[in-house]
């Protein structure tokens, strides 16, 4: 008698329905039972359910599915990641000493309710031995750095169709050059050490609720800051405090005004996208609480020098653009910002601060070379509108950077940055040398070199030139 694969294919298929049954209801000795949701039981009954012999070894669609099979049920996820990281370093210029002793810890979950839901949840440890082992630092620099905890992302993921929907704390992050924010206009950041530690730890989080719809090579992104997070700078005698005068006087401060974080004076913003011809065109308007400080005057003129860090309300609008050479990438950036107010030096100014439209853009080209090397260079600028000449800066202020990457010999990579004002002798010179000794683990060493003038972006910090190393190990 002859059998057809079809009939031979069903003749299996109820064998094993058959032997799925009884390994479910146990053996027939007093041995232990096979519990009903064991691997093999649930193998055998998901093979008993095919039509034919052929659908035991239909390929896996994209989603996952098994062709013939109904759809699988979703299974919740969630996996842990992070990375632990020690940092060292030494201000050798005058007067010499041990600015850094860090433990940075970083965990977070990721998972995914259900295919349209995921989540985050993520925090930050960090631990500053410098400010026990020392006293260097006032006092208060000292408590600020010591000891923190930092949420991180922690958020919610809703997607319906074209709609993407994200509540809760989470970076948005609208431009990205190297080494310096221009487009970049949402986030807050951590500027204790200024622009030096890795953008990822830089960035502060901002509570936000943002939906983004995207259809074919268009995207839009709409987002709404109830609470805005604002740029720590730390307290007055740190080795990166932000404020700085032509003459080295003595000067006091009042404890910053943090109080516009509020509903009333809630941030939010709009950014378009379109990838036309392979040109990836943004343009994007923001109203916000300045992430970043000014710092008006509070004393009289004839009474001893005495300012508060403020936080106004700016208005933003500009736009990004990246396109692929074939040889090299092109990106821009481009910022109009309406009413950030700047320093002048005339006393007669009742808060010692007056209002400057600007304008900045900067212009990048990605360079692929030989052997596994990047090369960035770049050229920015920005632009005083309505100039006013006892600012500490000039009405055009120019700048180029110049990035180079690579690697070498087995597991070692280095890079150097330079960024150099073209209106002065004004620079901050980064190299680093990096090694990935073994999995998850890596050991870098770098310098921070700083020189120009005391009010230029660069040369306020001239005096702290120095030396670092950290270990890391990422899991």
């Amino acid at each position: 008698m002859k059998w057809s694969t079809q009939k031979l294919g069903n003749l299996l298929l109820s064998c094993l329905a058959l032997w799925s049954g009884i390994a479910e209801c146990g053996s027939l000795d007093s041995g232990p039972r096979t519990p009903a949701f064991s691997p093999d039981v649930v193998f055998a009954t998901h093979v008993a359910q095919a039509t034919a012999l052929d659908d035991l070894f239909e390929d896996e669609d994209d989603n996952g599915a098994d062709a013939g099979f109904p759809q699988r049920v979703f299974q919740q996820t969630a996996s842990w990641r992070g990375f632990s990281q020690l940092e060292f370093a030494h201000t050798y210029a005058e007067p010499a000493h041990a600015s850094k002793l860090r433990l940075r810890s970083e965990l977070s979950n990721l998972g995914q309710l259900s295919p349209n839901i995921k989540w985050k949840l993520s925090a930050r440890i960090d631990y500053d031995a410098i400010h026990d082992i020392s006293d260097f630092y006032p006092r208060s620099v000292r408590r600020d750095h010591r000891f923190e905890l930092f949420l991180r992302e922690n958020y919610l993921d809703i997607s319906v169709k074209d709609f993407d929907i994200r509540v809760g704390r989470q970076h948005i992050i609208w431009g990205e050059m190297v080494g310096l924010f221009f487009a970049d206009v949402v986030s807050a950041r951590d500027m204790r050490e200024f622009v030096l530690p890795d953008f990822d730890i830089l960035r502060i989080p901002q509570w936000a609720i943002r939906t983004e719809y995207s259809k074919h090579d268009f995207h839009a992104d709409l987002v709404w800051i109830p609470f805005a997070s604002l740029d720590e700078i730390g307290r007055p005698g740190a080795q990166f405090y932000p404020f700085a005068l032509p003459e080295p006087v003595p000067v006091r401060f009042l404890g910053e005004d943090r109080s516009g974080r509020n509903l009333a004076n809630s941030n939010y913003g709009i950014r378009l996208s379109q990838l036309i011809r392979g040109w990836d065109i943004s343009a994007f308007y923001y109203h916000s609480l300045d992430a970043s400080p000014t710092f008006h005057r509070v004393s009289q003129p004839d009474e001893p020098l005495l300012f508060q860090a403020r936080h106004g309300q700016i208005d933003q609008a500009g736009g990004t653009l990246t396109k692929d050479l074939g040889g090299a990438v092109l990106k821009a950036e481009f910022v109009y910002t309406h009413g950030r107010r700047f320093n002048v030096t005339r006393m007669t100014e009742p808060d010692g601060l007056v209002r400057q439209d600007t304008i900045d853009y900067a212009l990048g080209l990605d360079f692929p070379l030989p052997e596994d090397v990047r090369l960035n260079l770049q050229f920015f600028q920005r632009v005083f509108l309505g100039y006013d000449r006892d600012i500490f800066a000039d009405r055009y202020e120019n700048g180029a950077s110049v990035f180079l990457q690579g690697n070498f010999w087995r597991d070692f990579d280095a890079q150097v940055l330079l960024i150099q004002s073209l209106n002065r002798s004004e620079r901050m010179l980064r190299p680093r040398l990096g090694w990935n000794f073994a999995r998850n683990w890596r050991i870098a060493v770098g310098a921070d070199i700083f020189d120009g003038p005391p009010t230029g972006l660069f040369g306020r910090f001239a005096n702290n030139d120095r030396v670092y190393t950290e270990l890391r190990f990422s899991f």
